[in-house]
């Protein structure tokens, strides 16, 4: 059985609409309360982890290489490194990982294995 495409446009349509249209038609006064407030506050940073770390781990041809430039740039951003030096050393990690994980062929053959 084939269902027409266009139901789960109008569905994804409708489901957009929901989520953007009923909060601005619900909520009329200033939200007071700290909880609600605090949650929406961090709504956004967690949509972007959800949607970055399972890219970062899967980005790489072993997801051990993902996850040690995942720890990498957590620890580098945890002492203050700029953006750009984060980013130089997660690439470098998993440049050097990859390359211990999965030697290309001239390195096989230079090294012995």
């Amino acid at each position: 059985m084939r269902i027409n495409p266009y139901v789960y446009i109008f569905t994804m349509a409708f489901v957009l609409m929901c989520v953007r249209a009923l909060p601005m038609t619900l909520i009329r006064k200033q939200i007071k309360s700290r909880f609600i407030r605090s949650f929406l506050y961090y709504v956004p940073y967690v949509t972007l982890a959800v949607m970055t770390v399972p890219a970062i781990v899967d980005a790489t041809q072993s997801p051990i290489s993902g996850v040690l430039a995942l720890v990498v740039g957590i620890v580098a951003a945890f002492f203050n490194a700029g953006l750009f030096k984060v980013a130089i050393g997660c690439c470098l990690t998993v440049l050097v990982s990859e390359l211990v994980l999965f030697p290309p062929e001239f390195l096989s053959r230079l090294l012995g294995l």
